[in-house]
């Protein structure tokens, strides 16, 4: 299921939400023109958990940098389609400050799920994708009854259909899961492909944050 858009318009122009898909797009568009310096960036930049687990505290701010990178046209425009159909309602939610802590936060413990999950693994990992999975966690918890439409494939056929928010969250969610544990197999050494278990780790963070991120504000109904 793609989505391609929720029914809840946002109440005040979504700041924060904008500024970090600017960010990603503008860091991914200098990415283009590195050639043969990209995949040094990624290294340096990018989430390691060999190094990260033996650096300390003086590695930790890759896991900063690691969501403004992107492997590719299809990482970055997944990630960002994801981020602007449910940022904006989530940041009305919380309100600016809150949400940009918020988004840093969750993007923090998918960081470290994913280290967890594979300790011995000397591949760096990029992207935002971490992050939005905690959007989509809380999104799911301030609005699960909100209505999205989404592309269903069927074959060489498609339809477009509105969805629950509470379907189309729960049914990302399951595949990551089930997705993740079929990748534990290598999860003790180097390995490459989609961070499975950041996605799972973000989206938790997001569940667990949702409701003390909206206290005294809740979400608009």
């Amino acid at each position: 299921m793609i989505p391609l858009k929720d029914d809840i318009p946002s109440a005040r122009f979504p700041v924060v939400n904008t500024a970090l898909i600017a960010a990603n797009c503008a860091v991914f568009l200098l990415e283009l023109g590195m050639g043969s310096g990209l995949q040094p960036l990624m290294e340096r930049y990018g989430i390691v958990p060999v190094r990260l687990l033996s650096a300390g505290c003086s590695g930790w701010g890759t896991i900063i940098t690691s969501m403004f990178l992107h492997g590719g046209w299809a990482h970055i425009i997944g990630n960002m389609l994801y981020l602007f159909i449910f940022g904006d309602n989530v940041e009305d939610a919380m309100g600016r400050a809150r949400y940009a802590l918020f988004y840093l936060l969750c993007g923090t413990g998918a960081a470290w799920a994913h280290v967890l999950s594979g300790p011995g693994s000397t591949m760096p990992t990029v992207g935002a994708s971490g992050a939005i999975a905690g959007v989509l966690g809380a999104y799911l918890v301030l609005y699960p009854r909100a209505g999205v439409l989404t592309l269903i494939p069927l074959g060489i056929f498609f339809r477009i259909v509105r969805v629950p928010a509470v379907v189309v969250l729960g049914f990302w969610i399951v595949l990551q899961i089930v997705l993740g544990l079929v990748s534990l197999p290598l999860a003790g050494g180097a390995r490459a492909g989609t961070a499975w278990f950041a996605h799972i780790g973000g989206f938790a963070a997001g569940l667990a944050l949702a409701k003390p991120m909206t206290w005294r504000q809740g979400p608009r109904r």
